[in-house]
């Protein structure tokens, strides 16, 4: 299941509402701007076995959103069966992520003994999407774990996936 059709759309808003523009540009009188910071890279930092018992095949890595690298962000998204996930790495704190329209109902989590924060996006009226954020020295990282908008049946709640998967997934993550 790649990140096609209605999957796509509504992660590539959810990315375009977190991405902006970012420093490190030379601008057009020369003078070059602070340095981007170097992102943890997911796509290259978790090992194919740990995507495999998180529930997602290696094969189906797409980088970036809907294919498209997004500037001061490292994205990477796999599919399963009924669920995709998708890692996402950033400078930004989790200030931002609160503070951002849109993002709703915050909650306190653990998962593999790291703190983060639970939230959803307003406007998932089918309940497809959880995301967590879990702080780190280079800002945050976000796992981001969707149902398939056209699965047979009714599937788990995308929260418990993502607890599952996250159990898996999170201690490779940059502390």
């Amino acid at each position: 299941m790649k990140r096609a059709g209605t999957a796509v759309v509504v992660a590539g808003l959810a990315v375009a509402g977190l991405v902006g523009c970012d420093s490190g540009e030379t601008s057009s009188k020369g003078m070059t701007t602070t340095a981007k910071p170097v992102l943890w890279n997911p796509c290259t930092e978790i090992s194919d076995d740990a995507l495999r018992a998180a529930g997602v095949d290696p094969a189906s890595e797409e980088i970036g959103a809907g294919g498209v690298p997004q500037s001061g962000w490292e994205i990477c998204g796999w599919d399963g069966p009924d669920y995709s996930l998708t890692v996402y790495t950033t400078s930004k704190t989790i200030g931002y992520f609160e503070e951002k329209p849109g993002n709703i109902d915050f909650t306190d989590v653990t998962i593999a003994d790291r703190q983060g924060r639970q939230f959803r996006v307003q406007g998932d009226t089918r309940n497809l999407w959880c995301d967590v954020v879990f702080p780190s020295n280079q800002g945050v990282v976000q796992l981001a774990v969707g149902n398939s908008p056209i699965a047979d049946g009714p599937l788990e709640e995308p929260c418990e996936y993502l607890q599952r998967a996250g159990a898996v997934l999170v201690p490779a993550f940059p502390k």
